[in-house]
This record gives C-alpha cells, structure tokens and sequence, in this order.
C-alpha cells in the first residue's frame, strides 16, 4: 500500500502512531530525510554543518527504526551521527547542541502505551522546533528529497558521557554521592522499563535502588507514564523499606519512556506530580543556588507556583498547555524554570527542554540540603504561602468528534455561571476553558485537537471538593 503523505501528522512533541499501522519503515523512509532537509533549510545559515543526531529509546524495534533513519538521512547527503545505545531524549537534545549538529531525529513515543512509536525533531538549539517548522515538514512530505550523489558520513557515537558531565556540573555531585553512599539518602528510581535505565546510577554511583530497570516493550501491560496507576511496584518497595528501616530520608522518583518527564513518591509512599515538585524547586533553586529569572507555567499549573514564586521576588509567565510554548518562552527571556502539571520540567541554566534527569538531581539537592522529606518541604511551602490544595486530572474520551464539537459550541455559545454548585468568578481562554470559582478552585476543560478527548482538570483545597468537582464536569460532558 503507498504511503499516504498528508496522513502523517505532527502533534505537540513529534509524530506518533501504532507500529505497524501508522507508524513504518516505508513511512519513516519518507519523514526523516525531508525532516533533515527542513533542519538544513531553517538552521544551516546559522551553524553552518549538514550533521545530523540519530537516536531513539528502548521501544520494540526502536534501533531498527534509528539505523533506517540514518541510512535514510545520509542518503540523501547528511552526515549522520548515530547513537551506539538508548539514551534520554534530552541527551539527544543536548549532543544537537554540543555537537553543533543542525539537530537531532529521536525514534521514542514518550509515554505513550508500547504498541505505539513515533519520532521528535531537535533544533540545533537544544529543545523541539517549532510548530513552524513541524508544518514545514509535513507540507515537503509529498515533495520529498531526491538522493545525492555523494551519500553523507556515517559515525556512531555514545550520547552519555558529555551529557552525564554536563549534569553534574550543575549540582553538588559530591554531597548527593556521599548523602546516598553513607546512608542518610535511599534512593529508588522507577524507570518504567524506559530510557532513564542507568542514568541515575552514572550520575550517583551503584548504590540507586532502581526499578523495573528491564527492557520491557509492554510495559508490564500499562504505559510509561509516571501516574499512580502505573506505580505500585515503587509504593510498595518504599513502603517495605521505612517499614524495616525509618533512619535517614527517603525518595522514590519516577521517569517516563524517554526520561523527559519525572515524578516523585515521598517517604510516605505519597505521590507528588510536578505540580508539587515544582513549587519545591523555585523555593531551591533561588534560596540554595541563587538562580534568578522569569518562572514560566502552563495555564494548568498549580496556584502554588506563582506564590513560591512571589516569596523570592519572581515574576511568573503562563502559556497554554504544550512544552513547545514554555521552551518558546525560554529562548526569548531570561528564565529560571519552566514547567508543566505533567511531569515536564526545563531550566534556563541548561537547554530549552524537559530534562528529566536533571531534574531528579535538582530534587536530591533539595532534600539532601534541607535534610526535608520532599513531603515535609511541600508541607513548609504550603504554610509559608498560606495555600492549601489537592489537584487531579481526568482524561475523558467522547463518543465522536462531532460530540466533541457539540460541547465546544455549546461553551462558546452558553458560558457556565455555576460549576458544582459554585459561582465562576472568572474565565481564562488562554488554552481550552479555564475557571475559577468562588471558593478558591478552579476547573480547566481542554479538547484534545486530534482525537475525541476531553482533559479536565482541576485544583481546590481538599481533594474531595477536586473529585466533586471533576466529577460535576464529567456529568455536564456526558
């Protein structure tokens, strides 16, 4: 069956599809060489090589689908620096970036279930291009790129060792090594069969307790996502541990497919999503490194954030939902962090882009520094601000697209005055509809744009007023 060119279709960070179905080498074979091209055409005149990244993560196939990538890509004339291993995403990021590459082409589908695998594009910045340059591709798709005459280089490399430098620039290595080598610090990393496997203990020596470090394409029939549901293996180690062992402080955190995402489960075996980790890194990383900048949230972010943020004198820029629009903002003005409610978190200091991993070290450093449980430093936060509140988020698939369309209408034509019994004070349309209520909560509703999806979210100070609310919203979609 021919490749159909405008069925292939960029989404927030890259293309996806099934393995097998959309997702091919005979399509792969028509994507990366017009996305090297685009690369070429948008940032040659500016670093002035016609080198190429290559990698991927441990997804089934995943080196198969890189080697076709590269084979692809030098064919038509770029030289191709193709990873000898998995790696982070931001790994690859990094190298498009150190190794003044015009970017880099990374097969991984993130946190997506295993059936599914896609490919991210990287600029030679450091970070995903942008939808420009997405659109771009997917308009050359049904040009294509003709072969060269002279096929470019091929070269293996190995994507760790500068990255891994480059983090531990960044932290007091030395104090985390020694807080985990001597016992006040036990450590377990979940990383969900994915990319992430390893990078913890090259960062901060054997003594990691990691999970679910086996490649595993299924998953263990759930996706690698860090959510609750995925996680009981990581609640029950650590709940086993502080049951024989309750010196010294304790902290599991969770990587996603790619290791672009992270979350984090505390002592208690209590789930903390970006939403807490954040507020707990802007407190850090001004009053221990002296970082200063702009702290740049998505609309569906925590209320916490800007409060810890105006604790330190930080101003606070808000984006709709999408990591492409916080790594927009961090290549225009100066930033101190920028993040996400689902687990995506980047620093001005390094590259604009998720950076899981360096991430997990900001947190050691967070705990190790202020000898807190991170539940025990989200605790002090929330006293010293004066702002209590839980948050969750539902994901609703519809039962078509047209039911998608009839409940957009109907917010745009019928503005809601009352949620769950309360007042709506206000209503931001940065990105969907977000509101805020009498009583101090708010609830975002967000359509997916490909798929028959609805995203509700929501925070409020008790977590019964968050399901009661949620649940309200799942009653007036359905």
């Amino acid at each position: 069956m021919p490749v159909v060119a405008n069925s292939i279709k960029f989404g927030t960070d890259g293309w996806r599809g099934v393995i097998g179905d959309e997702f091919t080498f005979e399509r792969l074979a028509l994507v990366a060489p017009v996305a090297a091209k685009v690369l070429y055409d948008t940032y040659f005149s500016i670093v002035g090589s016609r080198t190429i990244i290559v990698g991927y993560d441990r997804r089934f196939m995943a080196e198969d689908f890189a080697r076709a990538v590269a084979d692809t890509v030098s064919a038509v004339g770029f030289d191709v620096l193709l990873s000898e291993s998995y790696a982070p995403t931001p790994a690859y990021s990094w190298a498009a970036k150190e190794l003044n590459a015009l970017g880099a082409l990374v097969i991984t589908a993130s946190h997506n279930p295993g059936k599914y695998l896609g490919l991210k594009v990287k600029g030679y910045f450091g970070g995903s291009v942008p939808p420009e340059v997405t659109k771009e591709i997917e308009d050359q798709l049904s040009v294509g790129v003709p072969l060269a005459a002279t096929p470019g280089k091929q070269e293996k490399f190995d994507p760790w060792p500068s990255y891994t430098q480059a983090l531990e620039g960044k932290v007091d290595i030395a104090k985390l090594r020694e807080a985990i080598a001597s016992g006040k610090l036990t450590l377990f990393a979940d990383v969900m069969h994915g990319a992430a496997a390893g990078g913890l203990a090259r960062l901060l020596g054997n003594q990691v307790k990691e999970i679910n470090s086996d490649r595993d394409p299924l998953f263990g029939g759930g996706a690698p996502e860090p959510l609750p549901k995925y996680l009981s293996k990581l609640f029950e180690v650590i709940k086993t541990h502080r049951e024989t062992d309750k010196s010294g402080l304790t902290v599991g955190l969770v990587f996603d497919g790619d290791c672009d995402r992270i979350a984090a489960v505390d002592g208690e075996a209590n789930f903390l999503s970006s939403q807490v980790l954040i507020p707990i890194l802007i407190d850090h990383l001004t009053l221990r490194r002296g970082f200063t900048g702009e702290i740049v949230k998505t609309v569906s972010g925590s209320d916490l954030m800007p409060l810890v943020a105006a604790l330190h004198n930080l101003s606070v820029f808000e984006t709709a939902v999408g990591y492409k629009y916080i790594a927009d903002r961090m290549l225009a003005a100066k930033v101190l962090l920028g993040g996400e409610e689902s687990g995506g978190i980047g620093y001005g200091s390094h590259i604009p882009e998720r950076d899981a991993l360096l991430s997990a070290l900001y947190v050691l450093e967070a705990i190790v520094e202020s000898g807190l449980d991170l539940g025990e430093y989200y605790r002090y936060l929330q006293k010293k601000t004066g702002f209590t509140s839980a948050y969750d988020r539902i994901d609703l698939p519809l039962a078509s697209m047209e039911v998608r369309s009839r409940l957009l209408q109907q917010l745009q034509t019928q503005p809601l005055t009352e949620i769950a019994g309360k007042a709506v004070i206000d209503c931001q349309t940065i990105d969907g509809y977000k509101y805020r209520l009498a009583d101090k909560s708010w609830l975002m509703i967000r359509f997916s744009g490909t798929e028959p999806v609805l995203r509700l979210y929501c925070e409020a100070p008790t977590i019964e007023q968050v399901h009661q609310t949620l649940a309200w919203a799942k009653q007036w979609a359905e």
